[in-house]
């Protein structure tokens, strides 16, 4: 298991164009092999995190050097974030619980 940690600002005015350009990385990231799991959050600062599971670091490569992901990335540093930070990271321990 590998996660990505995506750690963002947003410039203003972005989120109508993001959110589309957002919603197509998804449906192709979901559509790798290897995809595992999305979420996003954002904080009341106005950060946002994203959470990105991969099942190896092949896949996240795969997904790094994507066309379509390459050219979000390029107008995500031109046009979309005021700063961003990503962590590519594997867990030491991994832990699940179901109350119950």
């Amino acid at each position: 298991m590998v996660v990505v940690v995506f750690r963002s600002r947003l410039k203003e005015g972005v989120e109508p164009e993001i959110a589309k350009v957002g919603m197509r990385m998804y449906a192709l990231a979901s559509a790798l092999p290897g995809f595992v799991s999305y979420k996003d959050f954002v904080a009341e600062d106005g950060e946002n995190v994203s959470i990105i599971e991969f099942d190896s670091l092949d896949t996240v490569d795969a997904w790094r050097e994507h066309p379509e992901h390459q050219e979000a990335q390029r107008r995500g540093r031109e046009e979309f974030f005021s700063e961003y930070q990503i962590q590519v990271c594997t867990p030491l321990r991994n832990r699940t619980s179901k109350p119950g």
